[in-house]
């Protein structure tokens, strides 16, 4: 890694050397083979639920609408930065460009937003499905749905467009190693050539209000879920109603969870090690895990995955 070519000829960094895990040539290759398939199998699965959803006319409903494109997102999300962390662990030089490393920045933290507003929508549904359910097919029509999409999107990309103009213009003349496996806002911060307490106090509020503002609202909505529900005689309505709501509000745990513990706990940025891990966390196993909770925990959606599977099976038999 040739540090002292990573500067143009104004001094200011042109390249970033990303670390990623700095480890012995075998364990990172097995490190490599182990996240790849992590990651083929995160972008099969959420392209599962997207194909049962297109394909089967039950799954045409708000909550399911809702879903797949939570899971599209999940899709982008987790493609913003694993391939190149992929690409980095084989490679000698770890590098990326100023530009290539502020578009990922953007890009990786719009996905994050757009994630909690997403969470929020599945919320709300759940709490007219549960709480309202006579007045819901006249309040979630599929023109709403469609506008909580379209809020669910720009809202992401929007909310992280101020923070990723004013990291734009920190000036970085090096050095230029994050000893990250992407670029993050803290190590990006660390390389800064002078304090930028605005740009760090406007990026620290605008997460803040990201994380708090949709998980405080989540929390409330499967609040007044979950007293709905334990009002319901026991049977099969309370039971799918528990099922449902258990399924969302567990990836609504293990997205904020470690979100909370990497952007919120005092101590987690001062030690590297804990970073990667707790990033690692929410970058690639929550997008992993999701189809997995909402595809076992579902039978609609079991059904028709399976249908999606033997149709599948059908079209290679007859080729």
């Amino acid at each position: 890694m040739h540090i002292s070519e990573a500067t143009n000829s104004s001094g200011s960094v042109s390249e970033f050397i990303l670390l990623g895990f700095p480890c012995r040539r075998e364990i990172q290759i097995l490190l490599c083979v182990m996240f790849s398939l992590i990651y083929l199998l995160t972008l099969l699965g959420n392209a599962a639920i997207i194909c049962a959803v297109w394909s089967s006319r039950k799954l045409h409903t708000p909550m399911y609408i809702l879903l797949a494109n939570f899971s599209f997102l999940e899709i982008c999300y987790v493609s913003s930065d694993v391939p190149k962390m992929l690409a980095n662990i084989i490679s000698q030089t770890k590098s990326i460009s100023y530009a290539g490393c502020l578009l990922q920045f953007y890009f990786f933290f719009s996905m994050c937003a757009a994630e909690g507003y997403f969470l929020s929508a599945m919320s709300f549904d759940r709490f007219l499905a549960i709480c309202r359910p006579l007045h819901y097919p006249t309040i979630m029509t599929y023109q709403l749905c469609a506008q909580l999409v379209v809020f669910c999107w720009a809202g992401g990309f929007l909310s992280i467009l101020m923070p990723a103009v004013l990291m734009s213009r920190v000036p970085f003349c090096g050095p230029n190693v994050i000893d990250h496996f992407f670029c993050d806002l803290g190590p990006l911060l660390a390389l800064s050539c002078a304090p930028v307490p605005k740009t760090t106090l406007t990026c620290a509020t605008v997460s803040s209000l990201i994380i708090f503002i949709t998980f405080l609202y989540i929390l409330g909505s499967y609040t007044l879920v979950l007293r709905a529900v334990l009002r319901v005689p026991a049977g099969s309505g309370r039971n799918k109603a528990f099922s449902t709501c258990a399924s969302h509000f567990l990836v609504v745990s293990l997205f904020y969870g470690s979100v909370m513990v990497m952007y919120v706990s005092p101590g987690s940025r001062s030690h590297p090690g804990t970073q990667k891990f707790v990033t690692l966390f929410y970058c690639m196993a929550t997008p992993f895990f999701n189809p997995l909770i909402y595809s076992l925990r579902n039978k609609d959606m079991k059904d028709a995955l399976k249908k999606v599977l033997c149709a599948s099976e059908i079209s290679k038999n007859t080729e």
